[in-house]
């Protein structure tokens, strides 16, 4: 299914999508063991110990690839973010730095997880990426859609844009830049960014949604899998097949 199709059918409803999966047995299960178990915990070492509640908040904050990485994780939220040379602040990857902000042990010490943050927020972040994962299950450009509207509100410059691969991925669709452009310096790259995308323009939701409108058909064009549907013989009498997706897509496509 196109990504078109996939990201409106998700976004129609979200409100009603993130409420049946919520309702589902085995997420049911993880998000009441989580609320039951958070409030006990009191250091990182606590939490990182604990594998199910390890394995959902790495899920939550879109990690769930390093949910074996324990020792990193603990060394990350003991550290915090207070302290310029702390970890999080170190890595390009932003996700440790969101992490270690709500999980700020080295501020809040054993009262870290007593905070809406740590409890309701973290809930609401692992339906959200499950939301995701399941549109991009069908369609990896769905929920790529999903993740740029997410994240485009927080993103200060295209510094923000280049430490994210998915942000940077949909910016690069949008505005058909080269995977190439990762050889030359991250000061040419960021102006390459630039020069194309006010990041002012991220702020607003409309914007963000033309964005969004452009990046989805262009996305479908550029990973277009051929479905055989009626074929169409062209003067030459050269038998042409076209997706339906691809189809509803260009009727849609919108030149920026």
């Amino acid at each position: 299914m196109q990504a078109l199709t996939v990201y409106r059918l998700f976004a129609a409803d979200a409100e009603r999508t993130l409420a049946d999966i919520s309702r589902r047995p085995q997420v049911s299960r993880e998000v009441e063991y989580y609320h039951e178990k958070i409030a006990d915990i009191d250091s990182a070492e606590e939490l990182v110990s604990d594998t199910r509640i390890m394995n959902f908040i790495m899920r939550a904050y879109g990690m769930e690839e390093l949910s074996y990485a324990k020792a990193l994780v603990r060394k990350v939220l003991e550290e915090g973010i207070d302290d310029t040379d702390a970890l999080a602040n170190r890595m390009t990857d932003t996700r440790f730095r969101e992490l270690a902000t709500d999980f700020n042990f080295a501020r809040y010490g054993d009262i870290t997880t007593t905070f809406e943050r740590t409890r309701s927020g973290v809930i609401d972040k692992y339906l959200v990426q499950t939301m995701e994962i399941d549109a991009g299950n069908q369609n990896d450009g769905a929920r790529l859609a999903m993740y740029f509207q997410r994240k485009a509100e927080g993103i200060d410059g295209a510094y923000d844009i280049l430490a994210d691969p998915a942000l940077l991925q949909v910016v690069q669709t949008i505005f058909q830049l080269p995977a190439e452009m990762s050889y030359q310096s991250i000061e040419a790259q960021a102006d390459m960014i630039t020069r194309r995308l006010d990041i002012e323009d991220l702020s607003d939701p409309a914007k963000v949604d033309e964005l969004i409108e452009r990046f989805l058909p262009m996305w479908d064009l550029a990973n277009e899998q051929s479905v055989a549907v009626p074929p169409l013989i062209s003067g030459t009498g050269t038998i042409t097949s076209f997706s339906v997706d691809l189809l509803a897509s260009l009727q849609n496509f919108k030149k920026f």
